[in-house]
């Protein structure tokens, strides 16, 4: 028989469950309130009466990170931002492909040192943007890319050019956002240009859904039915969305800090910096490599400048560091890097990775001591564990640890025979390339004389775009930049078409400068429609196109390898023309005209003076200037 103190433990049971029923629906009510932002609308007002909109809260971060130009191809999902920024005084330049725009964004990421901000339509306006965003990913551009989405409330519920772009961008972008409140925009933006520009600077991706962008009265006609509800599922319905709309809205226009967060750049650490003082210390046949990462800030190029002089090493420059040195100076070596880089007993590849464009680490000696720095430690140590090995990796920038390293070797100086063995190797070289700007070809012109001649024509202040296969290959090794951040191509991903988005850019960003663009008339095809864009706009740019009817890099190897030219073949086209009827001024270089390219190239440079877009169309022959070079 249960005694009476048995039975108490279960006669408390009852209200112990009711008790914990009860507190378990007390938790599930706060949690529907706080998703249904109940308790933050108790606190942050809704302005039903404001005609302000979140476009002006985009436009507000952009200024405050002095962002002076915004790309686009207009879209209306993105309306309210791109009128919004042309109030605020950021420039608002609208191209004919959504490519274009991210091309230019990235030009101005890389000249200035800042973030390029580029804002395109949702669905096919973003998928358009896929190649040149992987682009800029490669080559470590910070660019920020804004994109239009369907409203937050018709997600997943087959809106007009509503797909799942998160997916599609995130592994393409260090960071990736939805906006889904119009007072997330300012915190949202300013993360994502921080994250752009840390670390390794890359893009970053914010998804702007139009009802976060457009005005209360517009939303609120567009999601709020205005006939009264019916029915209790009808009322239940209304207030939900009335609800929805408030949540959207709240706190929209309270004020936020809207500049720049702190930035996270790596640095080396002294104990690093002086393990590499003394191996380069003891070095005999030192190099240095630089790579683009050199000419990010914090250093400026002319203090980076300053350190490679001082530190007094020859060296190679590539990517964005081409130039930095001026046209002809004895510590840059130009030709025969593999053969140096195998008679080096010290190596530094400052910013340069050990990818195809160095046989992924096999042109390295065995022997040679190698210094790595590099911000992004998976890039830093690629193919260390096949074909070589760092002495010292270091993760940290690498115009800083420059500077850090030419501090540590102060009064260092190496034996004068290294360096003049590299430039007598040079000069070699240069004498061969002069040997084949004298051949004849079989049609047309010498493509060799002709970029020969582009280099004795360039002036001072020119910047140097570079978009194409063979012409531009060839390019590589004749035409010089003339100062740092004075060349732009696409960087190790090899894109084609970056030609007038890169000119775009680097015209805006220095206006005073003159902008050569050196194009293959296959890679011509992506940029032509482009100079309706510089015509528009008044931007004078020059585009030098060396065109011998083909995707000639191609047929290369090709032809001999598998037999046949097939998909290989254009056409001797009249870009020139093309230009024209675009509204640019186009001229014509051939065989008739062979003596007169100077004369030519300067009625070019005259007709930009004057505010004309101008196209160049240079018949080229075929030379064997680059045989044995590769595509793949």
């Amino acid at each position: 028989m249960e005694t009476p103190e048995a039975a108490a433990p279960a006669g408390g049971f009852f209200p112990s469950f009711l008790l914990l029923g009860f507190a378990t629906l007390v938790a599930a009510l706060l949690g529907a309130a706080h998703r249904l932002g109940l308790f933050y609308q108790l606190m942050h007002k809704v302005d039903k009466a404001s005609i302000r909109h979140g476009g002006e809260n985009v436009a507000a971060v952009l200024r405050a990170h002095g962002v002076r130009f915004l790309f686009t191809l207009v879209g209306g999902h993105i309306s309210p931002l791109l009128v919004a920024c042309e109030k605020l005084g950021i420039r608002v330049v609208d191209t004919r492909h959504e490519v274009t725009a991210v091309f230019a964004a990235d030009a101005v990421a890389r000249l200035t040192g800042t973030v390029g901000v580029v804002a395109v339509t949702a669905g096919p306006g973003l998928t358009n943007t896929v190649t040149a965003v992987k682009n800029a990913q490669i080559a470590q551009s910070p660019v920020l890319l804004l994109g239009g989405a369907a409203s937050t409330l018709l997600q997943n519920r087959g809106a007009l050019q509503a797909i799942d772009q998160l997916s599609l961008f995130r592994p393409l972008c260090k960071f990736c956002a939805s906006v889904q409140r119009v007072r997330e925009i300012i915190p949202t933006l300013r993360a994502a240009m921080a994250a752009a520009q840390s670390g390794t600077p890359g893009p970053v991706f914010v998804e702007l859904p139009v009802d976060v962008l457009y005005p209360y009265f517009m939303v609120q006609k567009e999601m709020v039915s205005a006939k009264p509800p019916k029915g209790l599922v009808g009322r239940g319905v209304s207030w939900y969305l009335e609800n929805y709309l408030a949540n959207l809205f709240a706190g929209a226009w309270e004020p936020q800090p809207e500049g720049p967060l702190p930035l996270d750049i790596p640095q080396a650490s002294p104990q690093q910096v002086q393990r590499c003082v003394e191996i380069l210390s003891r070095a005999k046949r030192p190099l240095v490599l630089l790579g683009s990462q050199a000419l990010l800030p914090p250093t400026p190029s002319d203090k980076l400048r300053a350190a490679v002089e001082t530190l007094g090493v020859p060296c190679f420059l590539g990517g964005m560091a081409r130039g930095l040195l001026g046209r002809s100076h004895p510590l840059h070596i130009r030709q025969n890097r593999s053969a140096a880089l195998k008679k080096a007993d010290v190596v530094v590849l400052a910013g340069t990775v050990c990818d195809f464009r160095l046989s992924y680490g096999r042109v390295l000696s065995r022997s040679s001591k190698i210094i790595i720095v590099n911000r992004n430690r998976k890039e830093m140590l690629m193919n260390s564990d096949m074909f070589w090995k760092p002495q010292e990796a270091v993760q940290g920038d690498v115009g800083s640890f420059m500077v850090k390293l030419a501090q540590g070797l102060q009064g260092q100086t190496w034996a004068s025979d290294w360096a003049e063995e590299l430039r007598q190797a040079d000069r070699q070289k240069e004498q061969t390339f002069r040997e084949k700007a004298s051949m004849p070809v079989a049609e047309h012109l010498n493509p060799v004389r002709v970029l020969q001649l582009v280099e004795e024509t360039l002036p001072d202040n020119c910047i140097l775009v570079v978009d194409g296969g063979d012409f531009v290959g060839t390019a590589a090794h004749l035409v010089q930049p003339r100062g740092p951040l004075r060349w732009l191509d696409p960087g190790a991903f090899g894109t084609l078409g970056v030609g007038a988005g890169f000119a775009l850019g680097a015209k805006l960003c220095q206006p005073d400068a003159e902008v050569w663009c050196l194009f293959g008339d296959g890679a011509f095809g992506y940029s032509l429609i482009e100079f309706d864009t510089f015509v528009r706009h008044k931007i004078p740019v020059m585009a030098l196109i060396g065109n011998d009817a083909g995707w000639t890099q191609i047929s290369r190897e090709q032809v001999p390898c598998l037999g046949s030219n097939v998909a290989c073949g254009l056409a001797y086209t009249g870009y020139h023309k093309a230009a024209m009827g675009l509204g640019a001024q186009g001229l014509l270089l051939s065989r008739e005209s062979e003596d007169q390219v100077v004369k030519v190239l300067h009625d070019a440079q005259q007709q930009c003076q004057n505010g004309h877009p101008v196209v160049v169309n240079i018949l080229i022959g075929r030379t064997d200037f680059r045989d044995g070079s590769i595509a793949v």
